[in-house]
């Protein structure tokens, strides 16, 4: 149907919808038709989507429904390569020139010979590019990762050996996809890894970031399951909360449970191989009722990657005798680059290499800390059409540079330790990477849900704060009124408040007394002066996708928010010196 409709070679199908199978067959086709597949993120603008759909040189858009068709017809005049648009999700509301339906679009390819396609198939070649991944650029305009048919083929066989997928001729894996697909991870693992392996796949509801992932779980209880951070965080927060209303001696149980689970995992990831029988009884009575519960009693292979993930986070899951696995990598290293595996793994560490990755950590520190390079056969081509940002990626001995930092550990574990371009300069010349001190402060002040430091070039460090509230569930809009979770802690404090503007606007003595009670027990374990936190402020919403602070795989854009709350850092630094 591609062909039919004069896919040219090496065009692009832009692919602009949620998770489905019409999302998997759109984009294998447009492979195998000698085109690109190219994802576009359903949250994108009319003019984002407009940017990537021009500079793959677009023959067809392929979109859900009418909210996504209407973005496109906007920008349709703009698009000079554009030869059809189709519409899977739902039924069109209008017949236009070149605007297909599903079943409309099917049909155009029955009278296409074989033979065309078989001789298009053949002469493809591995080191060619077969897909685009956009980089969401949290400066300046996305780039199209040029992945090849090997890094796609290579990589899906590789990491999927590695953490041990079972072919489905053995056992047959189960996955949910329901992370952006337009994103490498989920491609990697929903797609390619799937089809290496055989993985059955099941296509979540478009709102399951919102709150309908969990019973999407419950019914397919699958054998895998890569979540994002945020993933993992909410599901904490919502069990927690469950956990709170829970009666006295449940609580107690549950408590003892955890120290027990904690403990005992903690012991295994060092080596110890014994089971106590308290643990066996806290895995009767808690563990396997709360797996049961979000579905994953299944689930062998817990991953998390894409941003990262909290120390707190995951000592709750693993409490519970759920190891949540980190991984590492990117969109130009195919996905992953390096992996935790259950016998394989430490807190707060990436894992290992997948086997045929090398690392090289580039110019390091007294501390073994130094920029994160890769090379393998997962390395992508290049950029699309940007030359220059190419060779600043891949230097001339064929290292990816990452832009993260990191270290090694004396057995072979990767930790990433900040980001090169998020590292704040201090005027006195100190380099601070800024998420440890985050973490530490959300770890100290429960009700904090987003903290981000600044004070680049800048006397002293100071930080931005907000706090846990509901969120819309149609919109992702962050509200006004405080989560159950944070409502409680109040009371706990003594404090009357239910939304965030009550507490900002009367400037709450409980809370705020609260947070710089948590701020100064986070300075009291600064390395030095320069790392500590001497003002901060809380913002009136919280951070999110919608507002624009958050891309979409729930990481923080800190140029967008020091752009967006540029007069609350000035006032920071408005008096000349730091507070005593």
């Amino acid at each position: 149907s591609c062909l039919q409709l004069g896919l040219e070679r090496f065009h692009g199908v832009c692919i602009l919808g949620f998770n489905s199978a019409e999302w998997f067959i759109a984009d294998i086709g447009a492979i195998l038709a000698g085109g690109f597949a190219v994802g576009i993120y359903t949250t994108n603008s009319p003019e984002a989507c407009h940017y990537v759909a021009e500079n793959c040189s677009a023959n067809v858009l392929v979109v859900e429904n009418n909210k996504q068709l209407q973005k496109i017809l906007e920008i349709q005049h703009k698009l000079p390569h554009l030869k059809a648009i189709i519409q899977y999700g739902e039924e069109l509301k209008e017949k236009r020139p070149n605007l297909y339906s599903w079943s409309e679009f099917m049909d155009l390819g029955k009278d296409v010979p074989d033979t065309q396609l078989r001789e298009i198939i053949e002469s493809q070649k591995p080191n060619q590019c077969c897909t685009l991944i956009y980089t969401s650029g949290t400066t300046g305009q996305p780039k199209g990762v040029m992945l090849s048919h090997d890094n796609l083929t290579w990589t899906a066989a590789a990491a999927g050996r590695f953490i041990m997928l079972t072919d489905a001729k053995e056992k047959q894996e189960l996955v949910v996809s329901y992370l952006p697909l337009s994103h490498i991870a989920a491609q990697m693992s929903d797609i390619w890894s799937a089809m290496t392996f055989g993985v059955q796949v099941f296509f979540a509801q478009p709102d399951a970031l919102k709150g309908t992932l969990v019973d999407t779980l419950r019914e397919v209880r699958p054998t895998a399951f890569l979540g994002v951070p945020r993933v993992w965080e909410k599901m904490e927060e919502k069990m927690k909360s469950i956990g709170a209303k829970s009666s006295a001696l449940r609580r107690k149980v549950a408590s003892w449970a955890k120290g027990v689970g904690l403990q005992t995992n903690l012991k295994r990831m060092n080596g110890y191989s014994e089971v106590p029988v308290n643990f066996r009884l806290a895995r009767h009575l808690v563990y396997k009722k709360v797996r049961k519960a979000i579905g994953l009693d299944r689930c062998t292979k817990c991953y998390t990657g894409a941003a990262p993930i909290t120390r707190e986070t995951l000592e709750f899951f693993l409490s519970l005798n759920i190891p949540v696995f980190e991984l590492y990598g990117m969109s130009e290293s195919s996905g992953p680059h390096t992996i935790s595996l259950p016998h394989s793994f430490k807190l707060t560490s990436c894992g290992k290499e997948v086997t045929g990755c090398r690392t090289l950590i580039h110019k390091p520190d007294g501390n073994g800390n130094g920029e994160i390079c890769f090379s393998g056969r997962h390395i992508f081509m290049g950029y699309l059409n940007m030359e220059e940002k190419t060779k600043e990626a891949i230097d001339e001995d064929g290292w990816l540079h990452s832009g993260d930092l990191g270290k090694h550990d004396k057995d072979g574990f990767l930790y990433i330790t900040g980001r090169i371009k998020e590292l704040i300069i201090t005027a006195g010349g100190e380099n601070i990477p800024p998420v440890p001190i985050e973490d530490a402060v959300k770890d100290a002040v429960p009700i904090i849900s987003n903290a981000m430091l600044v004070g680049d070039k800048a006397k002293f460090l100071a930080m931005l704060l907000t706090l846990k509230c509901t969120v819309d569930v149609e919109t992702g809009e962050p509200g006004d009124d405080l989560t159950p979770e944070a409502v409680e802690y109040c009371q706990k404090l003594g404090s009357k408040a239910t939304k965030v503007s009550e507490i900002i606007s009367s400037k709450d003595k409980a809370i705020y007394a609260a947070i710089q009670k948590g701020i100064s027990a986070v300075n009291e374990g600064a390395v030095s002066n320069a790392q500590k936190v001497q003002k901060w402020v809380l913002l009136e919403k919280d951070f999110s996708v919608f507002g624009g602070e958050l891309g979409p795989t729930m990481k923080l854009k800190r140029p967008v928010v020091a752009q967006k709350y540029q007069d609350q850092i000035a006032q920071f630094y408005a008096d000349a010196e730091p507070p005593a």
